[in-house]
């Protein structure tokens, strides 16, 4: 039986923050559904979990720098921006999520996110519950949500890589897979 997520072109933006090692998860189960995930990681993300590792479960390259990209993406964040279907950040860092709503384009993933304003983009926001709940982060939020019409999936509450717990854990790369499912449904 084919899934919604057949043939779709996912692009999957990693940032660095310790639930990158669940977007290889999260990659690996968008494959098997039959998507063509390419991944776009950040330089923070690479000292996470490198590249190879996506490279292994999409059979897909991996973007790292805007400095770098094969020969077929001309200009590579304008490429990847095209090419997608729908795009997906998970983990998305405070960082990440600060730059894209203040339209600041200073690596691959904030560039491409900033050409693609204009294509369904899920964010599955990964940090600490003080940062999470800091003002500025979710009024950036809220700016995404409303100018940007980017949708969320969590973050989860729980333990977190700090010892505290409260809302802040990426969401679990099943239930990621279903809000892209329903993003899919609706283009």
């Amino acid at each position: 039986m084919d899934s919604v997520l057949t043939d779709r072109n996912i692009l999957l933006g990693v940032t660095g923050g310790i639930a990158a090692y669940k977007a290889v998860d999260l990659a690996s189960r968008l494959t098997a559904c039959g998507a063509s995930v390419r991944t776009v990681m950040t330089e923070s993300a690479c000292k996470f979990i490198g590249p190879k590792s996506f490279e292994a479960v999409t059979d897909q390259p991996v973007f790292c720098t805007m400095w770098n990209t094969p020969e077929d993406f001309k200009i590579g964040h304008i490429s990847l921006a095209t090419q997608a279907d729908i795009i997906v950040v998970a983990p998305a860092t405070a960082n990440i999520i600060g730059k894209v709503a203040s339209g600041i384009c200073d690596d691959l993933l904030s560039a491409t996110l900033c050409a693609c304003w204009n294509k369904p983009v899920l964010i599955a926001p990964a940090m600490n519950t003080n940062m999470y709940s800091n003002p500025m982060v979710q009024k950036n939020i809220n700016t995404l949500k409303e100018t940007m019409n980017f949708s969320f999936v969590g973050p989860e509450s729980g333990r977190l890589a700090c010892g505290t717990t409260g809302p802040g854990r990426m969401s679990e790369p099943a239930d990621i897979i279903k809000a892209i499912e329903q993003i899919a449904g609706n283009i």
